[in-house]
């Protein structure tokens, strides 16, 4: 009976050894608790390890052990099932030679395990218990791909997520003044409609001339982002005195600082009078980001501007004390489309693109940007620019992110007046 029980035996191994050259796969027997009673197959050239080190209970210690329980699991279920079932688990497949003195990083394979109940085998050796048969194959391209697929999936999500946004937030923006653009010309193109009073039909030409140009922005602000990640937004240093540029900014912003009665304060500068930049860039940066905090600046605040030095690094600094950013919008400053206030029935106006734009214009110019804030306190934004740009080699590939914080204390009224008390005479008017 014995040596019937062998020759069984060395029958079924013998077919395993043909089913695994035939197949391809690592072909494993395990008694009911899962140890591997014999292997057949490549388990070198599938992952790398010496077939004696998966018996016994060789395998169950090579398995990730994030792992062993869904393994012990399919095991079980195999034992007690009249069916296959599978399970995928990470193999320990070798490691990564770490440096002197520090542990080997291990190296782990992902693998498919099909695993049947074998009721023969309990029959021919008298066993109460059936075996296990298994086949296995090293699936970790596949898992790499799957993660490719996946990565690619969630990026054409997000891309339809900012196509939604796009179309939510640029038509919010471009309805207002086409609204206005149409209805005022056709006032003024109907004859029974037209103001005979020369003032009033100046005014309306005037609201139609506002809103053109608020289109015009917009679509700007698209081409320039478009140019930006593309990689076609080329930049052409040249030396220009900074704070002559300064001022025209803050000539062009004063009429709607007036409007919002805030504060538009420039501080002395300490820091070289010349710059070698692209001017166009710079005041693109500069006219973005004072208009954001003359916008989100209530009523009797104040927008405060100055510029530092840092090595061979001008630091330029917008305070002010405005309705400042919550903590959990700070992540996302700069994102496209992004607004911290983003409702549909929003206080403010805008696309969510300048601060993109900025971000994006910065990075080209060699440099970056801090933003410190918090929400009914006020924000800080400071960008560091390298004096002279021809110096720094441009920086393609993504866009790194804008650095975040929280301000560590509110900007104390006195602080603010200390700054005005400096530049006395120097307070655009």
């Amino acid at each position: 009976m014995r040596a019937v029980g062998r020759r069984a035996e060395d029958i079924h191994a013998m077919h395993y050894r043909v089913l695994a050259e035939a197949v391809g796969d690592l072909v494993l027997r395990h008694d009911s608790s899962g140890a591997v009673i014999s292997a057949s197959g490549g388990a070198t050239a599938q992952f790398g390890i010496d077939q004696d080190a998966i018996l016994g209970r060789g395998l169950f210690n090579l398995v990730h052990v994030s792992d062993r329980l869904a393994y012990m699991q399919a095991i079980d279920d195999a034992a007690r099932r009249d069916e296959t079932v599978t399970v995928t688990v990470r193999l320990r497949s070798g490691s990564l030679a770490g440096v002197e003195g520090a542990h080997a990083e291990p190296v782990f394979s992902w693998a498919e395990m099909r695993l049947r109940r074998l009721d023969v085998s309990a029959e021919l050796a008298g066993r109460d218990k059936a075996e296990l048969v298994s086949a296995v194959r090293n699936v970790t391209q596949a898992k790499a791909f799957e993660g490719r697929l996946e990565a690619a999936r969630a990026e054409a999500e997000s891309a339809s997520l900012w196509k939604d946004r796009l179309l939510a937030n640029v038509s919010h923006e471009l309805r207002t003044p086409l609204n206005a653009i149409i209805g005022f010309s056709e006032i003024l193109g109907r004859a029974d409609l037209a103001p005979s009073d020369g003032a009033r039909q100046q005014e309306y030409a005037g609201i139609i001339h506002t809103s053109a140009e608020h289109l015009l922005s917009v679509v700007n602000l698209i081409l320039d982002m478009s140019k930006i990640d593309a990689g076609r937004f080329e930049i052409s240093p040249e030396p220009f005195e900074l704070a002559p540029l300064i001022a025209s900014c803050c000539d062009m912003l004063r009429l709607k600082a007036d409007a919002g009665a805030v504060a538009l304060i420039r501080a002395p500068l300490d820091c070289p009078a010349e710059l070698v930049t692209d001017k166009r860039a710079f005041r693109q940066v500069l006219i973005n980001l004072l208009s954001n905090a003359v916008k989100f600046t209530r009523p009797g605040g104040q927008v405060v501007i100055g510029a530092d030095t840092s090595g061979d690094m001008i630091l330029l600094t917008i305070s002010d004390d405005g309705i400042g950013i919550a903590k959990e919008c700070l992540p996302r400053l700069g994102d496209p489309f992004f607004q911290a206030c983003s409702s549909y029935d929003r206080r403010f106006e805008g696309a969510g693109l300048g601060l993109s734009l900025v971000r994006g214009l910065v990075n080209l110019l060699g440099g970056s940007l801090l933003i410190e804030s918090v929400a009914e306190v006020g924000t800080r934004v400071t960008v560091r620019l390298p004096i002279d740009c021809q110096r720094r080699s441009r920086r393609d590939g993504p866009l790194p992110r804008i650095e975040t914080a929280a301000r560590l204390a509110a900007p104390a009224p006195s602080a603010l007046s200390q700054a005005s008390d400096l530049i006395q005479g120097k307070k655009i008017a």
